[in-house]
């Protein structure tokens, strides 16, 4: 027991240190002009306002929540997500440095979707799947997860409107190829499994269009 307390202890201790040293660092400085050392400023694929890059498939991260843009942060350094641009990035953040920089773009106001509403019938198909899933296949309705309005519950789920919808088309293809290992009791693999790419790109679609609204 006595053993547990010093463990506990300490790990308290180290996580005070953590969010000690994250208050020190300028986190919109980070954002803007990078670290120093190697990484870019996060403003230039998301945006200075955080609403990412609807175009190139860069994500909006103003108005997440914190604790989920860490984690992402800390499972790209781990190799949990796969992606060329934004694992060295992230290998090469301190901890503290993750942290204000997640609670820097959690609190930005979240933007309006960037993108026109895709043709009406894809995103009708992809309303359907959103709401009621295809339970016969196991694939759930997104809002079970990620909210009525596909705002977001905590940090496991994040919201994904507005997001672009090759963003959210990309995700579903790096689950399903095992890029992308970061999903709590291997949910989304679950799920982009059982999606075929037309109807990844239904939900994507009528996700993008409730962004629009």
């Amino acid at each position: 027991m006595l053993a547990f307390k010093l463990v506990a202890g300490a790990a308290m201790l180290a996580f005070g240190m953590v969010v000690a040293r994250a208050a020190e660092v300028d986190a919109a400085l980070l954002v803007h002009e990078g670290n120093g050392r190697g990484v870019a400023p996060c403003a230039s694929c998301h945006g200075k306002d955080g609403a990412g890059q609807a175009t190139a498939g860069f994500p909006r991260l103003a108005g997440l929540n914190a604790d989920y843009l860490a984690k992402q942060l800390h499972d790209f350094k781990r190799g949990l997500r796969s992606n060329p641009v934004m694992q060295p990035i992230a290998r090469a953040l301190s901890d503290a440095e993750i942290a204000a920089t997640a609670r820097y773009f959690a609190a930005l106001p979240v933007p309006k979707a960037q993108e026109a509403a895709a043709d009406p019938a894809l995103v009708k198909k992809g309303e359907a799947l959103f709401h009621n899933g295809d339970w016969a296949r196991g694939v759930p309705g997104c809002y079970q997860c990620h909210g009525p309005e596909g705002q977001g519950i905590g940090a496991h789920f994040p919201a994904i409107v507005p997001q672009s919808s090759l963003y959210v088309r990309n995700q579903l293809r790096d689950w399903k190829s095992g890029a992308r290992r970061n999903d709590p009791a291997g949910l989304m693999k679950s799920v982009a499994d059982h999606l075929p790419d037309d109807e990844a790109a239904a939900v994507a679609a009528y996700v993008a269009s409730r962004g629009a609204k």
